[in-house]
This record gives C-alpha cells, structure tokens and sequence, in this order.
C-alpha cells in the first residue's frame, strides 16, 4: 500500500493533469455509485450505468482539467504571508470558481443528458440551496487545505471530501432533473425499471 501511495504522489508530482483527470473521474464515477447503492437503495441489476458513465466523464474530463489548471493559478499568486495567502485563495476559490462551477456541474449534465432544454430551470431551482451546502462544506476545506496541504496534493484532498459531495451532486442533479419532468408534463421522463408502477 505504501509503495502504491508513493507512486500516486510521484504521478501527482511529474503528470498532474493526467494524474488528477483520473482521480477526479474515479471520484466522480464512485459518488454517482454509491449515490445509487447506498443512498436511493437502486441494487446492482438496477444501477444506470450511463449515469455513472456521465458523472465519471465530467469528473474526469471537465472538472479535473479545470480544477487542476485552476489550484495551478492560486499556487502562482504571491501573497505578503502565509495567512494572507490562506485567506485569499480560500475567497478566490469559493467567491469566484463555486459560483460558476455549480451552473457548468448542473448545465453540463443536462446536456450530457441530452436534456439542453432542462439546464437552465435546473440551475435556477438547484443554485441556492447546492452554493450554501458547498460553503458549508468546502470553506473549512480549503482553510485546512490550503494552510497544511503541499500544493501537489490540494486537489487529491477536495476529490475526497468531494467523494462524498460528489454523492450529494448525483443525488441533487437527479432531483432536479425529476422536479423538471413534473413540472413540465409535456417533457416525457426516461422512465426507471425501478419506478415504474407494475
């Protein structure tokens, strides 16, 4: 297990992008798993698998790209102190990339849904209430993250607290797109094997 580790901060260290792409689509793909399994109870023969597929394609090829690029930029940032330097990348990260990765997280998934209609009423009923549960979750975080974590293992630390978030997103995302089928009778819903009445 130790050698494994050692590896993983090797990779993490020499092929960052790569490195960080994979973590974040195993992440993502594993939040959507146990979003399905343990929390909405779905069993294996009843899994949906393109969802999972879908979680696991934006954790691997939209946010970990962009996440990487973005940690890339605050560790660039010269600050006058250490707690400067805390204090600003915490605001920088939840002031200005939360707010706009949560309309990309909700937009994307409807697209990749193949619902490009659904984004906009999905991000306007799931903003709110999925930027306050982030804070609440990723302000102390990044405090701690970005005070005791090396900058090569800063996004390692998000991906894991994020495993969980990442369940919370697949659970949200799927709620929202539900709230929209209801709302809207004419769309007609991808009916679940699950939830269909026998």
């Amino acid at each position: 297990m130790a050698s494994l580790l050692r590896a993983y901060n090797s990779a993490l260290i020499r092929r960052p992008m790569l490195a960080q792409c994979l973590t974040g689509g195993i992440l993502f793909g594993a939040g959507d798993f146990i979003a399905q399994q343990a929390v909405e109870r779905r069993g294996l023969s009843d899994h949906d698998l393109s969802r999972t597929a879908r979680l696991t394609f934006y954790g691997g090829c939209l946010f970990g790209p962009t996440l990487t690029k973005w940690y890339q930029f605050l560790g660039r940032i010269q600050f006058a102190s250490p707690t400067k330097a805390v204090i600003y990348r915490v605001w920088l990260d939840q002031a200005l990339l939360t707010p706009a990765s949560i309309p990309f997280f909700f937009g994307a998934m409807s697209i990749l849904e193949g619902k490009p209609h659904d984004a906009i009423p999905r991000i306007t009923s799931a903003y709110v209430p999925t930027l306050l549960r982030n804070w609440c979750v990723f302000l102390p975080t990044q405090i701690i993250n970005f005070w005791l974590v090396p900058p090569h293992l800063r996004f390692v630390v998000v991906s894991v607290v994020g495993l969980f978030w990442n369940t919370y997103l697949s659970i949200a995302n799927r709620e929202h797109s539900r709230q929209h089928v209801e709302a809207n009778p004419t769309v007609l819903p991808v009916v679940d094997e699950k939830d269909a009445v026998p």
